[in-house]
């Protein structure tokens, strides 16, 4: 207690500790998918803490990657393999939990205002994140690692003047080799996690100011109407990231190969092409966005694009004075037409783009982007029935 005294004495931290935890008020009507966003803090400190280890032995050499992490890491250093198994878990369970955050926040309108400042500096944590998992697939030097990265950064010849030189800038090279492991590794370790825990910061600061949403979307009286988000709302925190870290470890010891696939336990080869080359579950949705139009490579990359960036534009193309997806019956449809959708997209990610599979990825590429055309029109319907209502009302 001495030293608690010492700091507070220094940097008040009980009065900080009060302001930001206990004085401040989240709703009553919330449940349990608002513990989503506490879920994605702590899988990011367990992603930062295994990685540290990890970092410890890996060697960012094209020559010494792959043995560094399938000889070294896994064989030779004691426990090693649990701190890989770790790091490679969380790596996809950190997308399946911003998933849902990010549907949470679609369907209860947590974009709208006065949360955009949220929903926008959300958004830039998910391209930090996706960003730093691209750069870290490459850093175990497998096959599938090597030829993703080959794939991908190959897309950006497709940017007019500066395309060639851009893939070129970015690999450090004229193709994947070792200049590329070594800035994807200091991006990876360094420059990403930095930018992701000051983007956290402003995330979690936005959301003090303006607070929590509902499952209503209603304003509230916090004082009133709130309960103190320490300890109480906490308490329920905790039971939540119990459950979580149940399911985590389960993943972790028994059901680990669902986060590393057995074509990256090949070394690197540039001589030999996999049969077929895929990324990560948590991008084939968006992957199978750039194979939906097979008939136009440009009109491929154009949709690719458009799909990672239109979410963040939600707040202004979704106008609806209505704040809840609880209480828009055509928002409902449209919003689990695209969750269905988006599964049926990330299934068909790695399935052979050829025949039948061709023809559906662009019907469901067509019906993902139906759903952000369809929320002007959505908004203008139910603007149309609200003021309807009051004139009702009136009359």
């Amino acid at each position: 207690m001495r030293f608690i005294d010492w700091l507070d004495e220094r940097f008040a931290i009980r009065q900080v500790f009060k302001l930001s935890m206990v004085d401040y008020k989240v709703p009553k009507n919330i449940n349990f998918l608002w513990s989503f966003g506490m879920l994605l803090v702590f899988n990011f400190a367990i992603l930062f803490i295994s990685g540290l280890f990890l970092l410890m032995y890996y060697k960012p050499d094209a020559n010494l990657a792959f043995d560094s992490v399938n000889k070294t890491i896994m064989m030779d250093v004691s426990y090693g393999w649990i701190f890989r198994h770790v790091h490679a878990v969380g790596a996809s369970i950190i997308f399946l939990l911003m998933y849902i955050h990010i549907a949470r926040g679609i369907y209860y309108g947590s974009y709208k205002k006065p949360r955009e400042g949220v929903w926008l500096t959300g958004y830039i944590l998910f391209i930090l994140f996706s960003a730093t998992a691209f750069t870290g697939y490459l850093l175990p030097w497998g096959q599938m690692s090597y030829w993703a990265a080959q794939t991908i950064t190959t897309l950006f010849e497709k940017v007019p003047f500066i395309g060639e030189d851009l893939v070129i800038w970015i690999r450090g090279d004229y193709a994947i080799a070792d200049a590329t492991l070594t800035r994807f590794f200091a991006l990876h370790v360094v420059f990403l996690p930095v930018l992701i825990i000051i983007t956290i910061a402003i995330h979690l600061f936005a959301v003090r100011v303006v607070g929590s949403n509902n499952e209503d979307g209603k304003k509230i009286d916090k004082q009133k109407e709130g309960i103190p988000f320490w300890p109480v709302f906490m308490s329920k925190e905790f039971f939540v990231m119990s459950i979580f870290l149940l399911f985590f470890l389960y993943l972790v010891f028994f059901k680990f190969d669902f986060a590393m696939d057995r074509v990256n336990f090949e070394p690197a080869n540039p001589m030999q092409t996999p049969k077929h080359i895929y990324p990560e579950w948590y991008f084939l949705a968006y992957y199978e966005v750039l194979r939906g139009f097979f008939f136009s490579q440009n009109l491929g990359l154009i949709a690719f694009l458009l799909s990672m960036i239109l979410i963040a534009f939600l707040p202004w193309l979704d106008k609806s004075p209505i704040v809840s997806g609880k209480h828009r019956p055509l928002f409902q449809i449209a919003f689990w037409v695209f969750v269905i959708d988006f599964l049926i997209l990330t299934i068909l990610g790695k399935l052979p783009p050829s025949g039948v599979y061709a023809w559906i990825g662009l019907f469901a590429s067509l019906i993902f982007f139906g759903f952000f055309i369809s929320l002007p029109i959505i908004s203008k319907i139910e603007s149309k029935q609200l003021r309807k209502g009051e004139t009702d009302e009136r009359v």
